[in-house]
């Protein structure tokens, strides 16, 4: 199966690269919407500041490609966040939409950014997920200044509880998911995560 991921210049490429070789998928790295259109699925990561990011998918048309997506499309730390509809990050900008929410800096916890391990909790079950067979332990790492707020609870799927704060881990809207931790960096769970939605775009393994 082969698993195009976005290059844009601003994704962590190779972590995800080589988790996608290790789970025994074919990854395409590339900004190519030709080779991008012939995989059977898509990942945006993302590391840097959300203005950046849309101004460089915007020059090489890979924001309107996104938005025109009907296979799977996974979003990862910043690559989530450009899903949603805007950021207050640097400047207000708008983003590419297909999730309601606004992204905003903390406030009123001890520390910035929230940067460690954290338990995940689930709001709901997605297709490619099966709650009942789920390893107990579900931390994952989290590392980032600005999350996802004003977000429609029923494209919640699983959240952090960080100082008091309910921040949204994993969303899903149709095609759409988006994981605000690196599952590929996040130890055993992380990896079983990225699996699962791999397995679940044809009910098997790449």
């Amino acid at each position: 199966m082969k698993i195009g991921v976005i290059d844009y210049g601003m994704g962590n490429l190779f972590s995800v690269e080589q988790a996608l070789k290790r789970l025994n998928c074919e990854p395409v790295v590339s900004s190519n919407i030709e080779l991008l259109n012939e995989c059977d699925a898509l990942i945006l990561p993302g590391v840097g500041a959300f203005p950046d990011a849309m101004k460089r998918l915007a020059q090489t048309g890979l924001d309107k490609f996104i938005k025109q997506q009907t296979k799977p499309l996974i979003g990862i730390c910043l690559g989530m966040q450009l899903l949603f509809e805007k950021s207050d990050e640097v400047e207000l900008t708008t983003g590419l939409g297909i999730f309601k929410g606004h992204i905003k800096r903390f406030e009123g916890v001890p520390r910035i950014p929230h940067m460690g391990w954290n338990d995940l909790q689930f709001a709901s079950t997605p297709d490619w997920l099966n709650e009942e067979i789920m390893p107990e332990d579900r931390h994952v790492y989290f590392v980032h200044s600005y999350y996802a707020t004003e977000i429609a609870q029923n494209e919640l799927v699983a959240f952090a509880d960080y100082e008091g704060v309910k921040v949204p881990g994993i969303v899903k809207s149709n095609n759409f998911t988006g994981m605000q931790f690196h599952p590929e960096k996040s130890g055993a769970f992380g990896m079983y995560l990225l699996e699962q939605w791999l397995k679940g775009l044809e009910g098997t393994a790449c």
